[in-house]
């Protein structure tokens, strides 16, 4: 975390498997449309969304990561030095709970250990009579593993996802020693900038 009196820049990162929408949770959470047809992401972005708690800037920085496995090498690269990790999965599919659980959560231990603070995503829930991971085994892992846990939905309900990240950044100050005030001034600003691309070239 960067910092100065006023004005703080957290690295948030969003990993899991291709498909689980990262790209539609960081894209309405920072006041873009929500679309059904968005495409794998292939390049790490960043874009910054900007929180005012009591009259502080924190400014984070949510990282777009590929899920595939062909970018895996290069997903890593950019997992270093995150301060705020946010596992997704879909709750219509097992197989991406189970990578999470595999891969992704295994890969941010041997990265960066223990230091950020974790969150796990279902996300899709507006889609919940297609239900294949169960609310119940999101929360238990969650809890195992000492991160906070939500379901959302990117499609329906893009606050729920903001109101979680915001959940996030108290744990971070909290752990920071940084009081926050439970009626302190919040302002959550849809205001953002424009998306900053890492390109690499991929084979």
């Amino acid at each position: 975390m960067s910092d100065n009196e006023e004005h703080f820049e957290i690295k948030v990162i969003l990993v899991g498997e291709p498909g689980t929408g990262k790209t539609s949770l960081i894209n309405v959470s920072t006041g873009g449309n929500f679309s059904e047809n968005t495409e794998s992401t292939i390049e790490s972005t960043f874009i910054t969304k900007k929180i005012v708690k009591d009259d502080k800037e924190y400014f984070l920085n949510l990282w777009d990561t590929a899920g595939q496995e062909r970018y895996h090498s290069v997903t890593n690269l950019f997992i270093k030095n995150s301060e705020i990790v946010i596992f997704v999965y879909s709750i219509i599919e097992k197989q991406t709970f189970e990578g999470m659980k595999s891969y992704w959560v295994t890969t941010i231990k041997e990265t960066i250990g223990n230091e950020p603070i974790l969150g796990i995503v279902g996300n899709k829930n507006d889609l919940y009579m297609q239900e294949d991971v169960k609310e119940e085994e999101g929360k238990d892992f969650a809890n195992e593993l000492g991160a906070k846990f939500k379901l959302v939905s990117a499609k329906e309900d893009p606050l729920g996802f903001v109101n979680f990240l915001e959940e996030l950044l108290d744990e971070f100050l909290k752990k920071k020693g940084i009081d926050v005030k439970k009626d302190g001034n919040r302002n959550i600003s849809i205001n953002i900038d424009k998306p900053k691309k890492i390109k690499r070239k991929f084979c």
